[in-house]
């Protein structure tokens, strides 16, 4: 069995490449945001413009969420044992492919599977957390993780309206063509500034837990995106669910009998990672909630009474605030992380996050108060995920970065999508007519809003539950601690 790869000194920035590490990778990051949103303006012209119907035209969706789940892990383990760098630009790689597909085709088939390629980008902020780690010293590590794990909120606020901007005024096919180009600008930028990290952990790759996670976290998904739509106690949801637990429980069995396993379930079981992922589950629904009602809600007829009747374009400059302060607040979260330890800065983020519920719970009719609601969660967002990565960076020897960080993004993707569920169920059992239309209530947008304020306060009590933070005032680790971090995560884990 071969050993890890020991763990070089972080080496001290100088030339040009190394001063554009950290945007070049948090560029990527944003980039991969903006790819996931830019369709979301498309979805309601789809049916007419592929000459599909709405249900299939939500595969677009489906697609990408459903091979960002399975494929971050998976891209994350190979990282930590074929080269960082190499795995992140395939990644991109593979989503710039699936932009040109999108930029060439309207035929449905090809754009699903075009946005099943570009699934893979979702592995763009792990692998770049992990990259940071081995090649920044620790006192510019801190900042720069935040923002990296900001970029998938600012990508979003920023892909919104520019989308919508381009697709009200050109056609369609320029969207793609123009994330297409700023892939492989992207794709080239990496291969250029970043350097190939050293640290890997070599072993054979593990196919048959791939194909086990694979297998259970499409049905998982599948039924959590679908649920709404087929029902859900419909045969084929349940049937799903089933499959999903049967498959899993299999391949967690298989995965603690493998030497070298895709994910270290000894390793996930401890305190520090263990909680680390359920506080990740409960922050993504909490987060997503905020964006997906907000569209939905502005966006409403006037004439429910509580509806503004706002264009796609004005409702991506909603949320555009928001995107605005995650990027002025991840220095800020890594200082408080910093100074008080990432445990209190994602408990933080997550009572900020129900602050801003409460903030829309309390006036969600006025157009500044739904936008500085927005924003407070926004804010919060940008503590608690900030934080989430340097808690794994903490607690996991560093050949493992790559895959636990993967993780931590596969449960808050578990997150959002069982937040869009939620929020779905919840509006369609609070609706009233308007035009003969059935609209969801305000109560019901109400009652979305107070539910992920509640999670977010249990995501808080999750992280003040994470074991091992460093005492407040404490002794300042040193840069020693690089080559230490692999006998540190398992002696306080």
């Amino acid at each position: 069995m071969g050993q890890p790869a020991p763990i070089a000194e972080p080496p001290v920035a100088g030339g040009l490449r190394d001063r554009l590490t950290i945007p070049v990778l948090a560029s990527g990051g944003i980039l991969m945001a903006v790819m996931q949103t830019v369709v979301v303006p498309l979805l309601p012209d789809l049916p007419r413009l592929t000459h599909s119907t709405a249900g299939t035209v939500s595969w677009m969706v489906t697609a990408t969420l459903l091979s960002g789940a399975v494929l971050t892990p998976v891209l994350g383990r190979a990282g930590d044992m074929y080269g960082k760098r190499r795995v992140l630009t395939a990644a991109l790689a593979l989503m710039t492919v699936g932009s040109v597909m999108c930029a060439l085709s309207s035929d449905i088939v090809v754009l699903i599977t075009a946005r099943a390629l570009q699934g893979a980008a979702a592995s763009v902020v792990p692998l770049s957390i992990s990259i940071l780690r081995d090649e920044l010293p620790p006192e510019r590590r801190g900042s720069a993780v935040a923002l990296m794990s900001s970029t998938v909120g600012i990508g979003a606020a920023l892909g919104l309206p520019l989308a919508a901007l381009v697709v009200q005024y050109a056609d369609w096919h320029t969207m793609f063509w123009l994330t297409s180009v700023l892939g492989a600008l992207g794709v080239s930028a990496v291969w250029w500034a970043v350097k190939e990290s050293p640290v890997r952990e070599p072993g054979r790759f593990d196919v048959a837990g791939t194909l086990g996670l694979a297998a259970g976290l499409v049905c998982l998904l599948l039924g959590v995106s679908q649920g709404g739509q087929w029902g859900w106690g419909s045969p084929r949801v349940l049937a799903l669910f089933a499959a999903s637990v049967a498959v899993l429980a299999l391949w967690w069995w298989q995965q603690l009998r493998t030497e070298r396993p895709l994910v270290d379930l000894r390793l996930v079981s401890r305190p520090r990672v263990g909680l680390s992922h359920v506080a990740a589950l409960l922050t993504g629904f909490a987060f997503y909630a905020n964006s997906l009602v907000t569209a939905q809600l502005v966006q409403a007829p006037k004439a429910t009474g509580y509806g503004l009747g706002l264009s796609i374009v004005e409702t991506g400059l909603c949320l555009l605030p928001g995107g605005v302060t995650m990027l002025l607040f991840s220095p800020v979260s890594a200082r408080i992380s910093a100074s008080r330890g990432p445990r209190i800065t994602l408990a933080l983020g997550a009572a900020v996050i129900a602050c801003g519920y409460a903030v829309r719970i309390a006036d969600s009719r006025d157009l500044w108060m739904i936008i500085l609601g927005a924003t407070v969660v926004a804010t919060g967002t940008t503590l608690a995920y900030s934080a989430l990565p340097t808690l794994i960076l903490r607690a996991v020897p560093a050949e493992q970065t790559a895959s636990a960080n993967g993780v931590n993004v596969l449960m808050r993707t578990i997150g959002q999508a069982t937040s869009s569920a939620a929020v779905a169920a919840v509006l369609v059992h609070h609706t009233s007519p308007v035009g003969g239309v059935p609209v969801p209530t305000l109560h019901g947008y109400l009652l979305a809003f107070g539910t992920a304020g509640a999670v977010a306060l249990a995501a808080g009590a999750a992280a003040l539950t994470i074991p091992g933070d460093p005492v407040p005032g404490g002794p300042r680790r040193s840069r020693g601690r690089t080559r230490d971090t692999r006998n540190e995560a398992l002696e306080g884990a």
